[in-house]
């Protein structure tokens, strides 16, 4: 009997001690995951109204959610009287370790929200890195999808972006092509030049403000080879390019431009 009085004075103690504690607890719990909501709501309106990405939104504002739900649950912990000593050290183990485990797509990561952040470029935007010419996409947390020319998809990891220089094309709603264009000695400089822009006229994906330039580039050892620089947008670039070719050659045949062959000096025509 004795013992039995003893362990129950122990429960009675215990409950006395704890009860006070866990309502305490429930009531943070509640009142905190209250405060949490609203403050991620209130988060995700300044993030919207501050132009971030709609990629990006939903990750921060999660993040925002899971950081103080986190800090509630371990001031429960404390009020309960938990000892958080060991829980904390096996937390900054695990982070320590899965860290160097995941050193690389953590700088993927990290090069996502600079991405999103500054905006380099944009979704529909044209870019290039290094060799890789596209349109871009999605842009993700780890990686930026860019569409090529010929229909592939090119998944490139974003730390890739922010360590090497990317050509944004569409920065400036224009990009400049540059085709070159090869005449022999005997030709008139000053004549190709005006046929060759009178045929740039009849373009419709040439703009006209920046005008086009033609000038003389190099010269080899059978033909003067020009460039011709018109001005287009950035989604006409292929068919723009195309399409000047095509109205150049067609031009040289009205007006019989001849063209040196590599294989000696005689002169050619060219058809059309």
């Amino acid at each position: 009997m004795e013992q039995l009085t003893s362990y129950y004075n122990m429960a009675i103690e215990k409950v006395v001690f704890f009860l006070p504690r866990v309502f305490i607890a429930g009531l943070i719990l509640w009142i905190g995951f209250k405060v949490v909501k609203k403050v991620v709501k209130w988060v995700s309106v300044i993030l919207e109204k501050t132009g971030f990405s709609e990629t990006l939104r939903p990750f921060l504002s999660s993040t925002v959610s899971i950081l103080l739900k986190g800090a509630v649950l371990f001031i429960i912990a404390s009020v309960i009287g938990a000892d958080l000593t060991g829980l904390v050290a096996i937390l900054a183990a695990a982070g320590f370790a899965v860290g160097m485990a995941l050193q690389g797509s953590l700088g993927n990561f990290a090069s996502g929200i600079l991405i999103l952040t500054l905006k380099p470029y944009k979704v529909g935007d044209w870019i290039q890195l290094e060799d890789k010419f596209g349109r871009v996409e999605e842009i993700g947390i780890f990686s930026t999808d860019v569409l090529t020319p010929g229909n592939k998809i090119l998944i490139i990891p974003n730390s890739k972006v922010t360590d090497n220089v990317v050509t944004n094309y569409s920065e400036k709603g224009m990009i400049r092509l540059e085709l070159s264009v090869s005449i022999p000695y005997m030709e008139s400089f000053p004549k190709v030049e005006r046929i060759i822009k009178n045929a740039l006229q009849e373009i419709p994906e040439v703009l006209n403000n920046p005008s086009p330039e033609v000038g003389i580039n190099t010269f080899d050892s059978h033909n003067i080879e020009l460039l011709v620089r018109p001005y287009v947008e950035p989604d006409n670039f292929w068919k723009a390019t195309f399409n000047t070719n095509r109205a150049i050659k067609k031009a040289f045949n009205n007006n019989d431009i001849k063209v040196a062959y590599s294989e000696g000096v005689e002169m050619g025509l060219i058809g059309e």
